[in-house]
């Protein structure tokens, strides 16, 4: 008989939840209770998440309405300790039988592999899925990643909100649960002002009561692209077009169950202000969409996003109006205020903010920053003057009032700041582009002063934390130190700088504070930069192996040649794994380095092959090969085409794999055998010029 199934919804009535947690709440939420139906082994199919400011819910489609009956197989005691010489039952098969619920005549003899045992067959029958809801719910609700739960009134209750009601309905039952001292109902509430009273809602139905009578539209993603229309077409009819960041925009659909969008303006004199700073505060402050013409220049005009379809929609523009001016007005006076004081003459006020305990002030950082910068700008072609100059102001904007308010413009103020002190255009620009690649996505700077002052600051935070023993431990980054390793490699390869990272990380080490040893990070900090470069790649789709084949020749501490080069290596074993060739080469590069391992021969240690011990055809003509691809593939090498290097070295496979067919390397004779080790050891070095590519996929 198939067990009845009916359409599970769960729905939880809150206060108002933090806007920016929501959509992983929601998401969360209807997984574990799907995961929770798994774990009681009751059948359900698809789920859908829903969540608006004020609820979280999820519905279920043909959920099982109880567990299927489980058969119970239990061993108790071995037959010779479950009854007596006489054959009467022991306390011990009395006390198997008694937790089994039967008598002791019910149980059956079982071979288990520990010889003949009293055992227990039976059926368990299953539960209702009803009767399991609460719990599934509550353990739901307790693995949610809330960081902070609160009380409210006198409950005992906990959760990241107050909250109000409970909705479980299964088909048309209504379930009877207890959760967060909450009784469970059918009835759902609609938007706070359009529609409070009760709606009675299922499964089946439950988006479109919310919709309609009320005013609220559950589905997140509906919302999201609900607000997104609105917020164009109001833009489109003031004559602009709207700014729209998707994180924006999942935020505001976080903080309105029914939104209509509304088009308003603000003073066109606050456009003198740069628009990083109003686009800030419309968006940061306000969470209105800035509006743009079709030059791309900001317009004075917004699209505000209200909960409410008001009656009088002109009074909540005018509203929205009243509330942006005044902070528009301090972005004003900030810029104002700011520009009072050239940014060079804050430099020495950087003395008095802490940049770590250990390593000293921001005016500290500013001068070892200098230092690298001042090192390096000709590996970097950029200006030694004006990189200097660039470090020392890099730091200056967060003494201003604008970036106090407005963190986020760090570094785009400090442009603009020195434009306005008349500093040359490429240090201008430099204060912004150090910061970059601000987040995961973003470019690196464009020019090479830029991208020389991303890594040199880079490196000294590195360098400077890793030695007074903050380094990243599991997820805790407080530094922020994985994400300025990627930007500190990404700045090199992309902008082909092709200097080595311990050149880098030395000098960053030999201009800490004394007392820290910062010699000793050079390595474990060059790994940690590798490993992030490592997540890269594969991001990019490029195997691990392929990364470790040449991390382990050119990934070492003391590699002469930088991150670009590197990445040309890659690429070449990328191109060459495309070749026919390539796994049987990557095979025989494998068995080569272990009978090498297993012969106590160190790599490169052993002389050149003697031609006049060769016995063998294949040895000569293999040893022949390999000293022609030498000559060829050292100066592709030194060029750089390490492309055309693996490309050369392909044409090695037909006489290596004669070799093995016919040549036992291990022979009796010692100089004999020595005479093959060393070939080998040539064909092997030929391989690792470019890469270790017995670590190639492909290789057993």
């Amino acid at each position: 008989m198939t067990d009845a199934r009916e359409d599970l919804l769960i729905e939880l009535g809150t206060e108002e939840l933090p806007p920016t947690a929501l959509h992983e709440l929601m998401t969360r939420f209807a997984d574990e209770i799907a995961a929770g139906l798994d774990q009681a082994g009751v059948g359900h199919g698809a789920h859908r998440a829903y969540a608006t400011p004020r609820r979280l819910a999820v519905t279920i489609a043909s959920v099982a309405t109880r567990q299927p009956d489980r058969t119970i197989e239990r061993a108790g005691p071995a037959v010779a300790a479950a009854f007596d010489a006489e054959g009467n039952p022991t306390k011990a098969a009395e006390g198997f039988a008694r937790s089994c619920g039967v008598a002791v005549d019910a149980l059956e003899r079982i071979e288990t592999d520990k010889g003949e045992r009293l055992g227990y067959r039976g059926v368990e029958p299953g539960r209702e899925t009803a009767a399991l809801l609460p719990g599934i719910i509550d353990q739901a609700l307790a693995r949610l990643p809330i960081p902070k739960r609160m009380r409210w009134g006198d409950s005992d209750a906990a959760f990241v909100r107050p909250v109000h009601w409970l909705v479980v309905r299964l088909g048309d039952t209504i379930v009877p649960a207890e959760v967060l001292e909450l009784a469970s109902s059918g009835e759902s509430r609609g938007h706070r002002f359009h529609h409070p009273a009760a709606i009675p809602v299922t499964a089946a139905n439950y988006a479109e009561r919310l919709r309609d009578p009320g005013y609220v539209i559950a589905d997140f993603d509906t919302r999201r692209e609900y607000i997104r229309e609105q917020v164009e077409a109001a833009a489109r009819g003031i004559g602009g077009t709207a700014e729209v960041r998707e994180d924006l925009l999942e935020e505001v659909a976080a903080l309105v169950e029914w939104p209509v969008a509304l088009a308003g303006s603000f003073d066109e004199a606050f456009l003198r202000v740069p628009e990083e700073a109003l686009v800030s505060s419309m968006e940061g402050h306000q969470k209105y969409f800035p509006v743009r013409g079709g030059d791309g220049r900001l317009l004075p005009r917004f699209v505000a996003v209200a909960n409410i379809d008001s009656r009088e929609p002109s009074a909540v523009v005018a509203g929205n109006e009243r509330v942006i001016r005044p902070r528009l007005a301090d972005a004003a006076f900030f810029w104002d205020q700011d520009r009072r004081t050239p940014l060079a003459d804050r430099v020495d006020d950087l003395g008095a903010v802490v940049f770590q305990k250990a390593l000293g002030t921001l005016y500290d950082k500013s001068a070892r920053v200098a230092a690298l910068a001042r090192r390096f700008a000709p590996a970097f072609g950029a200006d030694v003057a004006q990189a200097e100059r660039a470090a020392w102001l890099a730091k200056t904007d967060l003494l201003t009032e604008m970036v106090d308010e407005f963190p986020e413009l760090q570094g785009v103020m400090g442009r603009y700041y020195a434009r306005e002190d008349g500093e040359p255009g490429p240090v201008a620009d430099a204060l912004d582009e150090v910061y970059r690649p601000r987040a995961a996505g973003d470019a690196v700077a464009a020019s090479a002063l830029g991208r020389l002052l991303a890594v040199c600051e880079r490196a000294d935070t590195l360098v400077g934390i890793f030695a007074v023993g903050k380094a990243p431990t599991g997820a805790k980054d407080p530094f922020g130190l994985r994400r300025a390793a990627l930007g500190l490699v990404r700045s090199l390869l992309e902008g082909n700088h092709d200097v080595p990272l311990h050149a880098v990380f030395e000098a960053a080490a030999d201009n800490l504070p004394g007392g820290l040893d910062g010699d000793a990070q050079v390595t474990p900090v060059i790994d940690f930069c590798l490993e992030r470069l490592r997540a890269h790649y594969l991001d990019d789709g490029v195997p691990a192996e392929v990364f470790a084949a040449v991390r382990a020749v050119a990934g070492g501490a003391d590699a002469t040649a930088g991150i670009p080069d590197f990445d040309r290596r890659l690429r070449a074993c990328q191109a060459f794994l495309a070749r026919p060739e390539a796994a049987s080469l990557a095979e025989a590069n494998k068995r080569i380095r272990n009978i090498l391992r297993k012969s106590g021969e160190a790599d490169g240690a052993l002389p050149a092959p003697d031609p006049a011990r060769f016995e063998q055809a294949e040895e000569r003509a293999l040893n022949e090969a390999v000293a022609e691809a030498e000559t060829v593939v050292t100066q592709q090498v030194e060029a750089g085409d390490y492309a055309a290097a693996l490309e050369h070295l392909a044409g090695l496979n037909e006489p290596v794999n004669r070799f093995f067919e016919h040549v036992m390397v291990m022979a009796d004779d010692e100089a004999v055998r020595r005479n093959r080790l060393a070939l080998l050891d040539r064909l092997s070095g030929s391989f690792l010029r470019v890469a270790d590519v017995s670590q190639l996929p492909g290789s057993a």
